[in-house]
């Protein structure tokens, strides 16, 4: 074994529970941390469907997002185990393509979840949520409630990570095209030059990365009234800084999750209105795909007119506006997750 995968902490590589025959289907789950709800969700669900298809699931994450080396490791390590496939989260989606390649040379169906490669046929096929359109559907809502003062609106903008995987681009460039800003090109953020956005920072995904964003961008302009945040945790800090200044009642924050904390968050008024999306579905399907590919070689396919398969995602909110499909926070509850 090479010094690599002795010298990376492969995060909680586990086993599922039960008994499995010893030419059983091998599939490898491999997410950015063993801490987010999201991904907490995402293994609950690649676990069940492998119980069920009799699959041997390992699965692998990151100490942290954007744990790029234990996510190398952890490809390097399935591929030796002889598994089938892989399901991937990738925190690095450029710098991973060699490994995933590596991967697919061996024989291992990849699919990407959530987060699409880049570029997106680096993988075999990818299953996740439409990030731009969950992006979209809260910059639609954002610009809706603000109503003509949209026009004078001060936005920070709280995304994943200056890497930019492209979950954080499609989720930022969503999100300004459905509130109608001009994004330049859409395959980045930071380089728009609407005057009404603030500024970007980073969070990590996290609660104190969302909280030390905040922080920065209300240095820049303490008038900032509308808070776009990459997912809920973050969300949750933009909230706590704003709340240490008086200012959480005339903000407005919108996120991206859908978790069973956020949907709270939204009915308790810490954020406007949020796109969920519904990771168990995504890893379940995974599953499915690996056991089928090992069964007769046959791939997924993408969903008609897109380049992934789409799982799904619908606005929660209590403060509907007009033209914006969405569903209130006692649906929201029924359908999250975490």
């Amino acid at each position: 074994m090479n010094k690599l995968l002795l010298g990376t902490a492969f995060c909680l590589a586990a086993m599922s529970t039960g008994t499995f025959a010893q030419d059983a289907v091998t599939a490898c789950l491999i997410t950015k941390t063993d801490t987010n709800p999201f991904f907490v969700k995402m293994k609950e669900g690649a676990e069940a469907k492998a119980k069920e298809l009799g699959v041997n699931l390992k699965s692998y994450a990151g100490k942290i997002d954007g744990d790029h080396e234990t996510q190398v490791a952890a490809i390097e390590t399935c591929i030796a185990d002889g598994a089938k496939g892989i399901l991937i989260t990738a925190s690095d989606t450029s710098a991973i393509v060699q490994s995933v390649q590596k991967a697919r040379d061996a024989g291992l169906l990849v699919i990407a979840l959530d987060t699409p490669l880049n570029p997106i046929d680096a993988a075999d096929a990818t299953f996740a949520t439409d990030n731009f359109l969950a992006g979209e559907l809260i910059g639609k809502w954002a610009a809706g409630k603000l109503g003509a003062e949209a026009e004078n609106a001060k936005i920070a903008m709280l995304d994943l990570a200056v890497s930019q995987p492209s979950v954080d681009v499609l989720r930022d460039q969503g999100f300004l095209t459905g509130f109608g800003i001009d994004v330049a090109d859409p395959n980045k953020w930071g380089d728009e030059t609407d005057p009404r956005i603030v500024g970007h920072d980073v969070t990590a995904g996290n609660e104190e990365g969302g909280r030390k964003a905040m922080e920065n961008l209300l240095a820049k302009d303490p008038s900032i009234n509308v808070v776009y945040t990459i997912n809920e945790p973050s969300a949750a800090g933009a909230y706590q800084a704003l709340k240490s200044i008086g200012r959480e009642n005339d903000v407005t924050i919108v996120s991206i999750d859908g978790g069973c904390p956020g949907v709270a968050n939204v009915k308790d008024g810490v954020i406007g209105a949020t796109s969920q999306q519904y990771p168990l579905q995504m890893a379940a399907l995974g599953v499915e795909a690996i056991k089928q590919w090992a069964d007769d070689g046959t791939k997924p396919t993408p969903t008609e007119g897109k380049d992934f398969f789409d799982t799904g995602v619908k606005l929660v909110t209590d403060e509907p506006v007009d033209g914006v499909e969405s569903i209130d926070t006692t649906e929201g509850a029924d359908l999250c997750w975490g």
